[in-house]
């Protein structure tokens, strides 16, 4: 039987222009253009429903043509869709640009998910008390998401925290309500400057010893973290005693091979995925809820696009 993931997030309607080349600072690139539905909540929302989990996504919307394609696409994804309408504000929108290699820059217009209220995550306890697994991140207000994290202890389920985007704000009791932390290199640097007043390149943390990466990790908050370190894999630390059925307190996991032609909503795609193989089997060891994860991610960045590209647990065989 499929476990249950509610996911609190946000819902963007993409704008995507493709390039041969990222355009540079006054330079203008010819391309192509594609809008579709995006946003880190429902980009996870639809990962882990195309997984295998029965899952909600618990969001807030403007009174506007975006809201209704969200209604409309989460319906045909099979989520349980329960929207705050804020009419005075758009809905969340992103303009993306993807160059040949894959690679993106974005920028972000929260709108209406900028207003998601702790009133209502609070009204919605109830989805709350049938989730096995309650995944946030924080393109939405940040009161809403400590709130969503607290009712899903109270509740006994799983809490996962992907803390993205990088410069958006966190606080100590945010991050200490989280069981399972999912952050890339950017991310994590950015927790560690802000909440330990370390500075850690990014671009060189994977190549740290595992003794040290794990030490950083837990100087944070004793929790389970899984860093996603793009084409070197995820590492992953345990605070000691709560190991999720591992036998390392501490390791690395590979990298799935893909041929990547657009990297927009992989880390998306990984938490997602994570979130439904941790609902799905409580009790496995939780490398193997990281490989699904991993090989999940990897095939994610073989479509262009960002929710519409999450692939279906058929698609990956073989």
């Amino acid at each position: 039987m499929p476990g249950v993931v509610l996911v609190v997030g946000s819902y963007n309607q993409d704008h995507v222009w493709t390039a041969d080349q990222l355009p540079a600072p006054g330079a203008t690139r010819l391309g192509t253009y594609a809008s579709g539905p995006g946003g880190k909540g429902f980009n996870q929302a639809v990962a882990a429903s195309r997984a295998g989990a029965r899952t909600g996504f618990l969001t807030a919307l403007g009174e506007d043509a975006a809201a209704d394609s969200a209604r409309a696409l989460a319906d045909d994804e099979n989520i349980e869709l329960l929207a705050e309408v804020h009419p005075a504000l758009p809905s969340g929108t992103a303009g993306i640009f993807v160059d040949a290699a894959g690679r993106n820059v974005i920028t972000v217009a929260p709108g209406a998910n900028g207003a998601l209220s702790p009133a209502y995550v609070r009204a919605a306890r109830p989805a709350f008390a049938g989730a096995d697994v309650v995944l946030a991140q924080l393109e939405v207000a940040p009161e809403a998401v400590l709130e969503a994290l607290a009712l899903a202890r109270d509740s006994g389920a799983t809490t996962v925290l992907n803390p993205a985007p990088a410069n958006a704000p966190t606080s100590p009791a945010l991050v200490a309500l989280a069981d399972i932390l999912t952050p890339n290199e950017t991310e994590f640097a950015a927790l560690l400057s802000r909440h330990a007043d370390k500075t850690v390149d990014a671009d060189t943390l994977h190549a740290l010893a595992d003794d040290t990466l794990h030490a950083l990790c837990q100087s944070l908050h004793p929790a389970t973290w899984v860093i996603t370190l793009g084409g070197h894999g995820a590492f992953v630390s345990h605070p000691p005693g709560k190991q999720r059925g591992d036998h390392d307190h501490a390791y690395r996991a590979p990298a799935h091979p893909a041929q990547p032609v657009d990297t927009t909503g992989a880390g998306d795609a990984f938490s997602g995925a994570l979130a439904a193989a941790l609902a799905a089997k409580p009790d496995a060891p939780f490398r193997d809820s990281v490989a699904f994860a991993g090989r999940y991610a990897a095939r994610s960045t073989e479509r262009h696009g960002a929710a519409l590209a999450m692939p279906r647990r058929d698609d990956l065989a073989g």
